[in-house]
């Protein structure tokens, strides 16, 4: 009788076509969010700099992020990474985020994976002995972003924190049109990535109860509201001027030491199963404009769909354009979860993936 083993070597690698190279992942999560991460396969990205390499792939390569992230092989909550060269000499690497709906400026539960993964993968230089923290230069679409990865005998152990870019407020209280909620005032703040805040009270919800549904209908229509009734705006790049989602959260925007909680629905109602790294940029962005927080006040952030939490403070002071701006410190932890060569065979009709609705 053949045995499980024996049977894979008989059929092992499996059929695949031999045009199209096999994808190869490592598989993370930070805060219960996953991150895909290619190792292999992928074609090479073309372009001068990271944003030309976004909209290289967007327009000629966008069959690898939907064979990762879609189904079979993911889900419309998977999202990616794929690594490449950057123009700026300090930068380690380069990434591309790849989401449901396409491709992100910025993503922080990312660089939280990224961190480990570039130290343990060798793609920075192993620190000195007796370094209990290496620093990982990304360079996402929104900028150079550094990260700071606890580590022992050159390897990643514990949680990793990341300065991010200039983050910054584009609106408070704005009044917005809501289908089905009428009247709602939200906030509009930077961090790396446009985000519109608003308390799930106002749109008659409890964030920490509500199902996700109706959080995702809720911060979707808002999402809409915004972009129709709103021009987005970024002093350095047209690439970054566009409303990634909308954050619920519960309304405590005033410090206090227990963790406040939201939800962010970004890209095409993708739900984000962390506290959402460049939202917690941006919320401390906001509250520190609005007089709330101080500099180097740690503030903690729970997702209101795993209860993982994140923490943030603002680091400094800084100018984006005429936005006056801070450099937020947040710091979370990232975990490993598998390794997976992904095959693909001419003959399958569903080889570039598929969403349900």
């Amino acid at each position: 009788m053949h045995t499980m083993k024996s049977a894979l070597a008989v059929l092992w690698p499996p059929p695949h076509d031999p045009g199209t190279p096999a994808l190869s992942v490592v598989d993370m999560h930070s805060g219960g969010e996953p991150l895909r991460i290619v190792l292999a396969g992928c074609p090479e990205v073309v372009g001068p700099t990271l944003l030309a390499k976004r909209r290289y792939m967007r327009q000629h390569l966008d069959h690898v992020r939907r064979r990762l992230m879609f189904e079979p092989r993911g889900h419309r909550d998977m999202y990616g990474a794929v690594l490449v060269q950057s123009e700026l000499p300090d930068a380690h690497l380069g990434v591309l985020f790849l989401h449901n709906e396409g491709y992100s400026s910025m993503c922080g539960h990312a660089v939280l994976a990224l961190g480990r993964f570039a130290l343990d993968f060798g793609l920075v230089p192993v620190p000195p002995a007796g370094s209990r923290e290496a620093r990982v230069n990304i360079h996402c679409p929104c900028g150079l972003v550094a990260a700071f990865v606890e580590c022992e005998d050159g390897r990643s152990r514990g949680p990793v924190r990341f300065h991010s870019v200039p983050a910054f407020v584009l609106a408070t209280d704005l009044m917005v049109d809501v289908p089905g909620h009428g009247k709602v005032v939200v906030d509009i703040a930077y961090g790396g990535a446009f985000y519109a805040f608003v308390s799930a009270e106002k749109l008659g919800l409890d964030i920490c109860s509500a199902k996700t549904r109706d959080v995702v209908d809720a911060a979707s229509a808002v999402t809409e509201a915004v972009k129709a009734q709103f021009k987005i705006n970024h002093p350095d790049s047209e690439d970054l001027a566009f409303l990634y989602g909308t954050i619920l959260t519960d309304g405590k925007d005033a410090y206090t030491e227990e963790p406040t909680t939201n939800i962010c629905v970004f890209a095409d109602e993708q739900v984000d199963r962390s506290p959402t790294g460049s939202g917690v940029t941006a919320r401390i962005a906001l509250q520190y404009h609005k007089g709330l927080l101080a500099l180097n006040q740690t503030r903690a952030f729970k997702s209101g769909a795993t209860g993982s939490v994140f923490t943030g403070k603002a680091v400094r002071e800084v100018k984006c354009g005429d936005f006056k701006a801070v450099i937020v410190e947040v710091s979370g932890q990232a975990h490993y979860t598998g390794t997976a060569s992904f095959a693909v065979e001419v003959d399958d009709p569903l080889k570039d993936g598929f969403l349900l609705k």
